[in-house]
């Protein structure tokens, strides 16, 4: 396959950037989108260029690293997966593809299309954890869990962190991320004692790092590469509500 690529190139996080037009010839149709860009990049060296800067790790839709958006779409347009698990063969012969970082205040682009995502790390260190004992394994009747609770937790813990949902959104709000880190625990037993403490934390956390609101338009459901539900944001607006009501009233 031959493409026509338009990257957009920064050199560090003060350059203004700009697209640049790189030509992707004989590009085998069962190479991954990633496996595409390393050829492309091993003939920008060969050149004496400066290859294109992109974060990857596991290149199997695990860890969320592959921060891309492609033809303007987080991850593509193939729903469910991650860039790194995008083939060429839903490519045509001479496509022009374009590809850009991730788009957000609170994502600050590092270089070219690596973008510094620390802020959702950031969100999980102020409340995305339990405090209970967890050393060692206990039966499973111990602790009774219903299925609609034990699904839901399950369904939201799927989330990972890739940044697509914020990209995706015109407010570039960070809600179904929240949603999905606070509801993992917060339908659990184990996440009932720091439940008001947990979401209050995260939301403000959230907020202090530049995401903005949540429309509910829902471009995030439809980019999820693990296709979390949008009901997880509903379920954050209702446990913040009630965090902030018993807050006022210890207060």
């Amino acid at each position: 396959m031959n493409l026509t690529l338009k990257v957009w190139r920064q050199k560090n996080p003060d350059d203004h950037g700009k697209i640049e037009t790189y030509e992707a010839k004989d590009i085998p149709e069962e190479a991954s989108f990633l496996e595409m860009l390393d050829i492309v990049n091993e003939r920008i060296i060969e050149d004496g260029g400066e290859p294109i800067h992109f974060d990857h790790d596991c290149r199997e839709g695990i860890c969320g690293t592959c921060s891309l958006t492609i033809n303007g779409i987080p991850h593509s347009k193939e729903r469910g997966i991650t860039a790194c698990q995008v083939h060429m063969r839903k490519f045509s012969e001479g496509d022009t593809i374009w590809i850009e970082p991730f788009r957000a205040k609170a994502f600050p682009i590092v270089r070219d299309l690596v973008v510094d995502r620390t802020a959702f790390d950031r969100i999980i260190a102020a409340g995305g954890f339990i405090s209970v004992r967890t050393g060692s394994a206990q039966d499973a009747n111990s602790l009774p869990i219903s299925k609609d609770d034990a699904d839901a937790s399950f369904d939201a813990a799927a989330c990972i962190g890739c940044g697509a949902c914020v990209a995706s959104c015109k407010n570039a709000s960070a809600m179904l991320f929240v949603g999905a880190k606070a509801s993992h625990l917060n339908h659990l037993p184990q996440g009932q004692p720091e439940k008001d403490k947990r979401v209050l934390a995260m939301v403000r956390q959230m907020d202090a790092e530049g995401f903005g609101n949540c429309t509910n338009q829902y471009e995030c459901e439809a980019v999820c590469p693990k296709s979390i539900s949008a009901d997880v944001i509903a379920k954050l607006n209702r446990d913040y509500a009630l965090a902030v009501a018993r807050e006022a009233v210890s207060s």
